[in-house]
């Protein structure tokens, strides 16, 4: 009994890692802010920091519904294509290699004037 009881409990703490690296999954955007209000025609970065979940492999930023280039870089900035008057929708989603979404994501909207 004492042996199964051990087993089961380095089980448990060989799975812990996976269980937390789960729940530290995580997408911030630290720039431009939610609601922020940008200028038509100017170049704009998006500042992010991602911890992508287990499976996760890159993320993709989606601008309106239109998926940009992989990134790998789990925290930098990214440009984004000058926007149009108007509201937009800025989405970071993390993937696989696949390209099937994995994890966490997180969407603003900016107005553009």
């Amino acid at each position: 009994m004492k042996t199964v009881c051990l087993a089961l409990f380095a089980i448990l703490l060989l799975a812990m890692p996976l269980a937390l690296r789960a729940d530290q999954a995580s997408i911030t955007i630290l720039s431009p802010k939610d609601g922020a209000s940008l200028d038509a025609g100017e170049s704009y970065p998006l500042e992010y920091a991602v911890a992508p979940s287990p499976g996760g492999d890159h993320f993709h930023v989606w601008v309106d519904g239109e998926r940009g280039p992989g990134v790998h870089t789990p925290k930098g900035k990214y440009d984004l294509p000058k926007l149009t008057p108007g509201e937009h929708t800025i989405t970071i989603r993390v993937v696989d290699k696949g390209h099937v979404p994995t994890g966490p994501e997180k969407t603003i909207k900016v107005r553009v004037h």
